[in-house]
C-alpha cells in the first residue's frame, strides 16, 4: 500500500505544534502514524471525565477532532491549503472511567475540496468505545 502522506507526520513535530494548546491541555498524546493511519491517545482523568466520573463525550471529540485535523492537514496537495473542519459526528458505544483511550484515524476520501475521515477510539482492552467520522474542508490559507 502507498502512503496517503504529502507531508510524513513525526511524533516529535505534531507534538511540539500541540503545545499549549486543548491538545497539550487534555494530555493528548500522539503515538504513530502508518501509511494510511495516525494514532493518538488520551487519558480518563479529571482533565476529560464529566461529574460521573466517566470519559465526557466532548473530549472524546476532541480526541477525534485532533487525530482528523492533524492527518488531513498531512495530506494536503499545495501548501497555500489548510483543511478545517466542516462537520464531525461521534456515537458513544461504551463508558471508559480510567486508564488511557486510543483513538485511530484512517482516511474514506481525500480530495482536493474536502476529506473524511472515521476515528475509532477504543479502551486499554481495544473495546470500541467512540466512533466518529469528519469532514474537513480544504481551503486556501488565510493571509
Amino acid at each position: 500500500m502507498s502512503s496517503v502522506w504529502t507531508h510524513t507526520p513525526t511524533m516529535e513535530e505534531m507534538q511540539a505544534h500541540s503545545d499549549n494548546t486543548a491538545v497539550s491541555t487534555m494530555g493528548i498524546e500522539f503515538l504513530e502514524a502508518g501509511d494510511d493511519y495516525l494514532k493518538a491517545r488520551m487519558p480518563v482523568d479529571q482533565r476529560t471525565v464529566q461529574p460521573f466520573g466517566i470519559l465526557h463525550g466532548g473530549a472524546s471529540v476532541v480526541l477525534a477532532e485532533t487525530l482528523g485535523s492533524v492527518a488531513a492537514n498531512h495530506c494536503l496537495r499545495k501548501p497555500t491549503q489548510a483543511a478545517v473542519g466542516l462537520e464531525i459526528n461521534a456515537n458513544h458505544i461504551r463508558s471508559v472511567a480510567s486508564g488511557w483511550v486510543y483513538g485511530t484515524a484512517r482516511p474514506h476520501h481525500i480530495g482536493g475540496s474536502t476529506q473524511v475521515w472515521e476515528i475509532r477510539i477504543e479502551d486499554e482492552q481495544g473495546r470500541l468505545t467512540c466512533l466518529s467520522r469528519i469532514t474537513m474542508a480544504v481551503i486556501n490559507r488565510p493571509g
